[in-house]
């Protein structure tokens, strides 16, 4: 579940990490008050909250020199829509001057099952574009969950980074309550871009990205009650009330990936890939659903914009191929006759489930097996 910045720098004001002062506007009223009582420092940044990358170049970042300007800007703003998502909150900051940036986050490295620092010099830029141009400056430090953060890993990224011994104190203060961040609050990220140096030597976080693990959302009350605030796609909000997995990939992309376990998906959508390709979304069935489950499961991916193919691959054991057949004849009902479905089903009541799939009036394709599946989409490539 990812925050919104305002949500993530009140986490990083708790564990005692320095932010920038600031106010969450949420309505066009009393805004001037509002900032007299602050007492905010001009100029300032004007932040649009929403889960979008890019909100400088489209419009979500302003700036304003006095209260006046702060209000227009904040009305022009509240309530409109950015790249797709309501702007419900604004966050106002004072507008910082800084003397360098820094990248510093803390993710959950699956591969070496534990958390990892990631640090770099390049600050304020995507950490994927210093990765493909510069990879070299980028610095990564397992932590063993026993032991911490240790001195003698901020003596080797201040080293590798090049960064003056000046900052070591700062710097060690900052990575040990970022990692409090994240493992008091179950986080698969936690991360800040831009780390600043001002002009008066502090070091403070000017931007944050938290998103913490859905699994452990059970135990994190104080996150819970964030979901108010938070803007996800609708179609993973009604995905999640029945009970599935649905994952936006590509927003460019035209197939659709659809299956009961999530290392099956996982292979689909590679495969796909490896085609050539662009899958725009996923969705994990889980296990046991029924047809009237899976008529919802495939109006949902029917209904991502773009999706033009859908790609179902079932391994039939408590999800029942017959099921699967039944809701999908019954979701294909309401559908328009240009969507391609490529089904792929084994086990349980397969054969009763390709007789339902041949009764079906529509342009479904059924397969028996991963690869010859794509093959059928990559034969239809022209009409995706």
């Amino acid at each position: 579940m990812k925050l919104l910045e305002y949500k993530a720098q009140e986490l990083f004001e708790r564990a005692g990490i320095p932010t920038m002062k600031g106010v969450v506007i949420d309505k066009p009223t009393g805004i001037v008050e509002t900032l007299k009582a602050t007492q905010l420092q001009y100029p300032i940044v004007i932040k649009a909250q929403v889960q979008v990358g890019g909100r400088g170049k489209a419009g979500g970042i302003q700036f304003a020199d006095n209260a006046q300007q702060a209000e227009e800007w904040c009305k022009k703003l509240l309530f409109t829509d950015l790249k797709g998502f309501k702007i419900n909150q604004l966050l106002l900051v004072e507008k910082a001057s800084p003397k360098q940036e820094w990248y510093l986050s803390i993710m959950l490295d699956r591969l070496r099952k534990c958390p990892l620092i990631i640090f770099s010099a390049c600050g304020g830029v995507e950490i994927e574009e210093t990765a493909k141009t510069d990879p070299d400056k980028i610095i990564k430090i397992p932590i063993d969950p026993f032991l911490g953060v240790k001195d003698y890993m901020v003596r080797y990224l201040m080293d590798k980074s090049g960064l003056s011994a000046d900052y070591t104190l700062q710097i060690k203060d900052i990575i040990v309550r970022l990692y409090d961040v994240f493992q008091s609050n179950d986080c698969m990220l936690a991360e800040i871009n831009p780390l600043a140096l001002d002009q008066s030597g502090k070091i403070i976080a000017l931007d944050g990205k938290v998103d913490v693990d859905d699994s452990a959302l059970y135990r994190q009350s104080d996150i819970l009650a964030f979901r108010d605030s938070l803007q996800e796609d609708p179609l993973v909000v009604e995905a999640r009330t029945h009970n599935f997995l649905y994952i936006p990939i590509d927003i460019g992309g035209s197939v659709g990936v659809m299956s009961n376990g999530s290392g099956m998906l996982m292979s689909c959508i590679d495969l796909i890939t490896k085609e050539g390709m662009t899958v725009g979304a996923a969705m994990d069935l889980g296990g046991g659903a029924t047809s009237t489950r899976i008529a919802e499961a495939v109006r949902i991916m029917l209904s991502t914009p773009g999706i033009k193919a859908m790609f179902i691959c079932i391994f039939g054991g408590i999800t029942r191929c017959d099921e699967v057949a039944t809701g999908l004849k019954i979701a294909l009902a309401n559908q328009p006759p240009d969507k391609i479905v490529v089904i792929r089903m084994e086990g349980t009541n397969k054969e009763e489930g390709l007789r339902i799939i041949e009764s079906i009036d529509g342009n479904v394709i059924s397969v028996d097996g991963i690869r010859e599946g794509v093959a059928a989409l990559n034969e239809r490539r022209a009409q995706l």
